[in-house]
C-alpha cells in the first residue's frame, strides 16, 4: 500500500484529502496528515465570521471524525521540522518520524510583517489564525482605537472585524489606492467612500516609519513626521510563503520566496509535491483558495494514475467588504491595445469596468464595485474566452444583463464554481440524475458555491433554467390547501376585507386547512386588521392561543415587556412575588427581559393580572412580531454615550410592539459605536453618532448570524422612525412566511440598494401608503393579555381539562434552588402491547355538553387517570378523539395542536415538535416510528360521547412510557 504524508492541514491540505478520497484507487493508499494547529482545517475565507459568534467550531470544514471515517490519520498540534529525502521520512517537533512514498507540502503562508521599528511592541497583532483573532478580541477589551496596516483583501477584512469589536478604526495603505491588486483608482475611491460612511478612516499613499510607545503601542509615526495615536495595531500587509522546510532541506526555492514546482506540482524532488500558497509556479504565488484547490485536485488525480497539469489559474475574486460588493476578474489593468467600457455612479456608489481586446471581441478583465451581480456571467467570458455580444455594455447595464449571454448559451464545460472546479455540466447532470429541485441539494452534492460563494447566483440560474426546461414548475404555494404565496394571501385578505379563516378557506382554498396555512392566514389577518389574536385562537399556534411559549413539559413561559431594558423596583419586586407564589423558574433572557417558566394554563390569567397592577404588559415572546428593542444606557449614564439610547429604544418599542410580521423581529439602540446593545445583529438597529443616528437593517443572531447593513447615516430621530415604518411595512407586505429580514433582503433583487431606493427614495411610490398602514397599526394597538382578561369567552379556555379543574401533573427536578422539568428520556422502556388489548371491547362514555369543545379546535378531557384529546371539525361536522399524549416526548399536549388534513385525511399537529398524526387511524404522517390510539366520537342531542376501553386496557394502550408501532403485537 502506497503511503502519502501531507504536511499542513489548512484548506488546501484538507481539499487534497477530499479529492484523493473521491478517487477510485483511494483504497490503495495510506494517508497521514500533520497539522501544526490544534484544530482541523477551518475556513480562512470566512475568518471574519468568527466575530459573529466567537465560535471556532462553526468554521471547521470537516471534524476529526470525518478523517477517521475516511481512513485518514490526522495528527494535530505537530509541526514537521525535518525532511530526510534519501530515506523518505519526516520528523515532527514531538519526535515522531513518519515514512512516505509521496510527500505533499501544503504549509500555506504566514502574515508578512514589515520590519518597522517597534513592530514587536505589545498591542501589535497579525490577522491570520483563529488564535490571532482570539488574541485581538481579548486585547480590544482594553482598547479604543486601532490601526490596520494593509488595505488589501485581508486588511479590509481585519478592519471590519475591528469595527465589530467596537474600536475606532483606521486603514493604512502604502499604495495610492485600496486593494491595489484588484481595483483601479476609481474603484478604490468608491470603496473608500463606502468605508468612510461606516466611520472607518482610510489613509492611502502613506508610509509608516515606526510604532511609537515604550513597551506598549501608543501610535504610529509616518515618514512625514506626523504621529497618530492608536491603542492597538493589526498588521495585514500581505503574506509570505511558508517555504522553510524546502529551504532547509534542499528543495529549489524561488528568487524571492516559494517552493518551485512544475506543471505536475512536483518540486525539485519528484516524490515531493507543493500545493497552495507555499508553491511557486511559473514565478507566481497564488494567494487565493481556488488555485490551491485546483492544485490539490491535480496532484490527487495524478497520484491515482491520471495525467493532469496545473497551467496557472484565474485570480478572479468576488466578496463583500464592509457591506459592499467588490469583484475583480482577469487582468483589468492591461492598457495596451484595449477597449474600455465604464459605468461610474458616485451617487449610488457603483463602479463597473470592462477591459476588452482592441476589437472588443474578448473580455480581458473587469472590475465591479458596489454591485457585483454580473460577476458570474462575466467570469464565463474571462475564463472561457467566449466572444462578447455586439454591445458589451449590455452585460453591466441594469435590466440588460443576459442580453448577450445567458445560461442557455453556456456550454457544459463552462466553469461555474472555480473554487471547486464545478462546471455547468456537473450541475446539470446532478440535477437530472438525482432529481434535485433546491439550491441546497445542488450545493451539498456538487460543492458548487461552498467556497467563496461568488458563483451562487449562477448556480441558482442553472438550476432554475434546468427545472424550467424539464417542465418542472417550482411551486411556491404555502400548502396543499391554498395555491397562493404568502404575499398573494395577504392581497386576498386586504382586497376582500377578509378577517376569518373560514371565509378565505371557502372562497380561495380547499379541504380543512392545516398548521401551515392557518398560521399564515392568522399572521396576515393580524398584521392587516390588528384584531385581538384570541379572536382567532383556533388558527394560532399554541403559543398564540395561550399568549405564552409552550415549554418542554407543557407549561408556559411568562415574559413581561421591559421596554429598552428598563424596569422599576416595584416591577421587579412584583415579578419576584409572582415567581415565588407560583413556583416559577426565573432567568434573564438574551433580550434583557426577565423570564418566568413553568406556569400552568389555569394560572396564566391571574399571573398577568398581578403583573399588570405594576404596569407590566405582554412581551410578545410567543409571537412573530417585535420581541424587544435592546438598549445600552447611552448618554443617560454612560460617559461615552452620544445620545439617549434608552429613551429612543422605549419610543420605538412602544411604536412597534404587537405588530405581527412574517418572522420575529428584534431591534437595538446603542448610544455610541461601542455597540453595547448589539444593534448590528438586529432586524433594525440604531447607533448614535456625533451627527445623529446610523440606521442598520436586516441583521440577525441565531443559527446563521448576519450583520445588518447600513440603510442611512447621521439621520435625526424623526427620519429614523419614518424609515423604520416604511422598512417594517414593506417587509410585512413582501416577506415570505417565517422569512427573516436578512433572508428577505438577500432575496430582494438589488439587496440593500433596492431597499434603500424603496425606503428612502420612494422608487415605487408607495411610502405614503406604508406610513399610513403603520399609523393604522399603531393607533389600534392593544395589550393582548388585557383583552384576554376582560373577555369571558377567552378566559374560559385557560384550563388543562374542560371537564375538570385539575392540572397536568408534570415532573420537576431541583436545580440551583429552582425547579425545572425532568429531562426527556432518551430511551423508553417499551411494554408489550398485545393485539387483544388493541381489540378489547369498548363502551361509550359521556363527557357532558359538546359545546364545551371549541369550534374547529381541540380540548383535553380528564378520564380517571387518563387524558383524552377531542377535536371538533365544525367545517365538516366531524368529531375525533385520541390520546392526549404525544408519543415523541410523552407530553400531554395533542389537544392544543392545530387540526387540518393532509390529502383529505384529518390530522392534528403536535404543538411541541410539529409531528402530525392521522385522527382517522393514529398513524404518524411525519415519522413512521410513532402512532397514537384513536377513539370514536358521537354527539347525541348536544351530549359528547367517546367510545373507550376499560381503564385497565387504557393504561396498557395509552399511558405506557411511549407508544411506538414497533412494540405493538
Amino acid at each position: 500500500m502506497k503511503k502519502i504524508v501531507v504536511v499542513g492541514n489548512g484548506m488546501v491540505g484538507q481539499k487534497f484529502c477530499e479529492k484523493l478520497i473521491e478517487q477510485e484507487k483511494y483504497n490503495e493508499f495510506q494517508v497521514v496528515v500533520f497539522g501544526e494547529e490544534v484544530r482541523p482545517a477551518y475556513d480562512r475565507v470566512r475568518l471574519t465570521s468568527f466575530f459573529e459568534d466567537f465560535s471556532a467550531d462553526s468554521l471547521i470544514i470537516e471534524d476529526e471524525q470525518w478523517y477517521k471515517d475516511n481512513n485518514v490519520e490526522l495528527k494535530l498540534g505537530q509541526r514537521i521540522i525535518s525532511i530526510d529525502k534519501e530515506n523518505k521520512t519526516v520528523t515532527s517537533d514531538q519526535g515522531e518520524t513518519e515514512s512516505y512514498d509521496d510527500l505533499i507540502l501544503s504549509t500555506g503562508s504566514s502574515a508578512f510583517v514589515p520590519p518597522l521599528p517597534g513592530i514587536k511592541k505589545t498591542g501589535v497583532f497579525v490577522y491570520r489564525t483563529i488564535e490571532d483573532l482570539e488574541a485581538i478580541t481579548e486585547y480590544a477589551k482594553q482598547s479604543k482605537t486601532v490601526a490596520v496596516i494593509g488595505g488589501g483583501l485581508l486588511g479590509l477584512e481585519a478592519a471590519k472585524a475591528c469595527v465589530d469589536l467596537g474600536l475606532k478604526t483606521s486603514v493604512i495603505e502604502m499604495a495610492p489606492r485600496l486593494m491595489p491588486r484588484q481595483l483601479d483608482q476609481k474603484g478604490s475611491d468608491i470603496l473608500v467612500k463606502s468605508i468612510n460612511d461606516i466611520g472607518v478612516e482610510v489613509l492611502c499613499g502613506v508610509m509608516t516609519s515606526q510604532v511609537t510607545g515604550d513597551d506598549v503601542v501608543e501610535g504610529i509615526e509616518f515618514k512625514d513626521g506626523s504621529i497618530i495615536e492608536y491603542d492597538m495595531i493589526v498588521v495585514s500587509a500581505g503574506i509570505k510563503p511558508n517555504d522553510g522546510l524546502g529551504r532547509q532541506f534542499g528543495l529549489e526555492i524561488g528568487e524571492r520566496a516559494g517552493i518551485v514546482v512544475n506543471e505536475k506540482l512536483q518540486t525539485s524532488d519528484k516524490n515531493i509535491y507543493a500545493i497552495g500558497e507555499c508553491a511557486l509556479y511559473n514565478g507566481m504565488i497564488y494567494g487565493l483558495v481556488a488555485p490551491g484547490f485546483d492544485m490539490a485536485d491535480v496532484v490527487a488525480t495524478n497520484l491515482c494514475g491520471g495525467d493532469r497539469e496545473f497551467l496557472g489559474a484565474d485570480m478572479s475574486t468576488k466578496l463583500k467588504l464592509m457591506g459592499m460588493d467588490v469583484a475583480s476578474l482577469g487582468n483589468p489593468f492591461q492598457v495596451e491595445d484595449v477597449t474600455v467600457v465604464e459605468i461610474h455612479d458616485n451617487h449610488k456608489g457603483i463602479y463597473k469596468k470592462l477591459v476588452m481586446c482592441g476589437e472588443g471581441k474578448k473580455l480581458l478583465g473587469a472590475i465591479l464595485v458596489g454591485d457585483a451581480a454580473e460577476y458570474g456571467q462575466l467570469s464565463l467570458f474571462v475564463k472561457g474566452g467566449k466572444d462578447l455580444p455586439e454591445d458589451p455594455q449590455t452585460l453591466i447595464v441594469k435590466g440588460a444583463i443576459g442580453a448577450g449571454f445567458g445560461v442557455a448559451n453556456m456550454e457544459d464545460d463552462d466553469c461555474v464554481c472555480s473554487c471547486n472546479n464545478v462546471s455547468k455540466g456537473d450541475i446539470v447532470n446532478a440535477i437530472k440524475e438525482h432529481g434535485f429541485t433546491t439550491l441546497d441539494e445542488v450545493k451539498n452534492f456538487t460543492k458548487a458555491g461552498t467556497g467563496c460563494g461568488g458563483c451562487l447566483p449562477m448556480v441558482k440560474d442553472v438550476l432554475t433554467y434546468e427545472l424550467e426546461e424539464a417542465g418542472i414548475e417550482v411551486d411556491n404555494s404555502i400548502c396543499e390547501h391554498f395555491k397562493y404565496t404568502r404575499q398573494e394571501i395577504l392581497q386576498i385578505v386586504k382586497i376582500n376585507k377578509i378577517n376569518k379563516f373560514s371565509e378565505i378557506l371557502e372562497s380561495h382554498g380547499s379541504g380543512r386547512g392545516c398548521e401551515i396555512c392557518k398560521t399564515t392566514v392568522a399572521s396576515t389577518i393580524a398584521s392587516t386588521w390588528n384584531e385581538p389574536v384570541l379572536d382567532h385562537d383556533q388558527i394560532q399556534e399554541t403559543n398564540d392561543q395561550f399568549l405564552g411559549n409552550i415549554q418542554r413539559n407543557g407549561t408556559y413561559s411568562v415574559l413581561p415587556r421591559s421596554m429598552g431594558g428598563e424596569l422599576t423596583p416595584d416591577q421587579m419586586i412584583k415579578m419576584g412575588e409572582v415567581a415565588k407564589e407560583y413556583d416559577l423558574y426565573t432567568k434573564l433572557t438574551g433580550s434583557q427581559r426577565v423570564a418566568m417558566f413553568g406556569a400552568h394554563l389555569k394560572d396564566l390569567p391571574i399571573i398577568w393580572e398581578k403583573l399588570a397592577s405594576v404596569g407590566l404588559e405582554s412581551g410578545h415572546a410567543y409571537s412573530k412580531g417585535l420581541r424587544m428593542v435592546k438598549s445600552c444606557v447611552g448618554s443617560t449614564w454612560c460617559r461615552y454615550g452620544l445620545d439617549t439610547s434608552v429613551d429612543f429604544a422605549i419610543e420605538l418599542e412602544q411604536r412597534y410592539k404587537g405588530i405581527r410580521t412574517p418572522h420575529k423581529l428584534k431591534a437595538g439602540v446603542s448610544g455610541c459605536t461601542r455597540e453595547c446593545a448589539e444593534a448590528l445583529n438586529k432586524d433594525f438597529g440604531l447607533i448614535a453618532t456625533e451627527n445623529g443616528w446610523n440606521l442598520y437593517v436586516c441583521g440577525n443572531g441565531g443559527t446563521y448570524p448576519r450583520h445588518a447593513d447600513l440603510l442611512a447615516a447621521d439621520i435625526d430621530k424623526e427620519t429614523a422612525v419614518k424609515y423604520i415604518d416604511r422598512f417594517v411595512m414593506y417587509y410585512v407586505l413582501t416577506g415570505d412566511k417565517l422569512q427573516r429580514t436578512s433572508t428577505w433582503m438577500m432575496n430582494l433583487d438589488g439587496g440593500i440598494e433596492k431597499l434603500r431606493s424603496v425606503v428612502i427614495e420612494d422608487s415605487l411610490g408607495i411610502n405614503a401608503d406604508l406610513e399610513a398602514q403603520m399609523d393604522q397599526l399603531f393607533e389600534t394597538q392593544h395589550d393582548e393579555w388585557e383583552v384576554a382578561r376582560n373577555t369571558p369567552s377567552h378566559l374560559a379556555k385557560f384550563k388543562h381539562f374542560v371537564n375538570s379543574d385539575e392540572i397536568d401533573d408534570v415532573k420537576l427536578i431541583e436545580v440551583r434552588g429552582q425547579k425545572k422539568p425532568a429531562l426527556w428520556a432518551k430511551d423508553y422502556a417499551m411494554p408489550e402491547i398485545k393485539i387483544e388489548d388493541v381489540q378489547a371491547p369498548r363502551e361509550w362514555i359521556s363527557f357532558g355538553a359538546a359545546d364545551q369543545i371549541p369550534v374547529n379546535g381541540g380540548s383535553a378531557l380528564k378520564h380517571g387517570d387518563h387524558q383524552i384529546a377531542v377535536f371538533n371539525f365544525e367545517t365538516t361536522g366531524e368529531w375525533y378523539a385520541c390520546q392526549n399524549m404525544c408519543p415523541h416526548k410523552r407530553e400531554m399536549v395533542l389537544s392544543r395542536g392545530l387540526t387540518g388534513d393532509k390529502g383529505g385525511i384529518p390530522k392534528v399537529s403536535c404543538p411541541m415538535h410539529k409531528k402530525s398524526f392521522s385522527l382517522a387511524d393514529g398513524e404518524c404522517m411525519t415519522d413512521e416510528t410513532y402512532s397514537i390510539q384513536t377513539f370514536k366520537v358521537e354527539v347525541r342531542s348536544g351530549e359528547l360521547f367517546i367510545e373507550l376501553p376499560t381503564a385497565e386496557v387504557l393504561t396498557k394502550l395509552h399511558l405506557c412510557d411511549s407508544h411506538k408501532k414497533s412494540s405493538c403485537a
